[in-house]
């Protein structure tokens, strides 16, 4: 298990890297199993936000009006970040949209990360979620409000220890810090995260609509081509 990381989650306006907006960081700096430092900031979006987005997150307009903007947030997170190794839960989600933003900003953001969804793909293989909430319940952690970053971020570094304490022993490569890649000609296709997936099937039920997917398999772009599928009226 790691003596020193940071853990984070992010909420943002859509599921796109490119061309939807962060809204909010969550993350806290563990050492030696505890909590020494937090990093808990809305970010004041270029565009209002979507009732969809208001519906996942809970996060609404009147909660980031008042927020700083990105080219005052991002600089703040990259430095309480320093040179820890990430840990989140589909990480490589939070983590492309971080670096994009970073970009942007002329900022540099390379790092190693551990990803406790893959962990638990590795360990957890018949389980039939492995989303944040659902692993959470299985371990028994409480998580006091899902779908806020801090929380979300607070809930993964418990799920992480949890995890690495059952399971680093027979399973060690999983566990080990690997740079995390998410630009370039070519990039791997990731998996839906599980925000995408809990999303799509209340989607499907709200609409009655039944779609063929194995949500263990699902892409992040099938799972958004899907989704806008539906808003848009069209049948899957």
């Amino acid at each position: 298990m790691l003596k020193s990381y940071i853990a984070f989650d992010l909420e943002t306006t859509g599921l796109s890297p490119e061309t939807n907006e962060i809204i909010e960081i969550g993350a806290l700096k563990v050492q030696d199993g505890k909590v020494q430092e937090r990093f808990m900031e809305f970010i004041m979006p270029s565009e209002p936000i979507s009732a969809r987005i208001t519906e996942i997150t809970g996060i609404t307009n009147e909660m980031v009006a008042d927020a700083r903007r990105r080219e005052e947030v991002i600089p703040a997170f990259l430095d309480f970040c320093g040179n820890e190794v990430l840990v989140g839960h589909n990480i490589i989600f939070d983590y492309s949209f971080m670096k994009n933003q970073a970009e942007l900003l002329g900022l540099s953001f390379e790092k190693q990360g551990i990803d406790t969804l893959k962990i638990a793909r590795r360990v957890h293989k018949n389980m039939e979620s492995k989303s944040l909430e659902a692993l959470c319940a299985h371990y028994e952690i409480d998580n006091k409000a899902a779908h806020r970053a801090y929380h979300d971020a607070l809930a993964t570094a418990k799920l992480y220890q949890t995890l690495a304490h059952y399971f680093e022993e027979r399973e060690p490569q999983v566990f080990k810090p690997a740079p995390l890649n998410c630009s370039g000609k070519g990039r791997t296709e990731f998996p839906a995260s599980p925000k995408q997936v809990a999303f799509l099937a209340r989607l499907a039920a709200q609409k009655k609509i039944k779609i063929n997917w194995n949500p263990e398999t699902l892409t992040k772009s099938e799972a958004s081509r899907l989704i806008e599928l539906i808003l848009s009226g069209e049948q899957p």
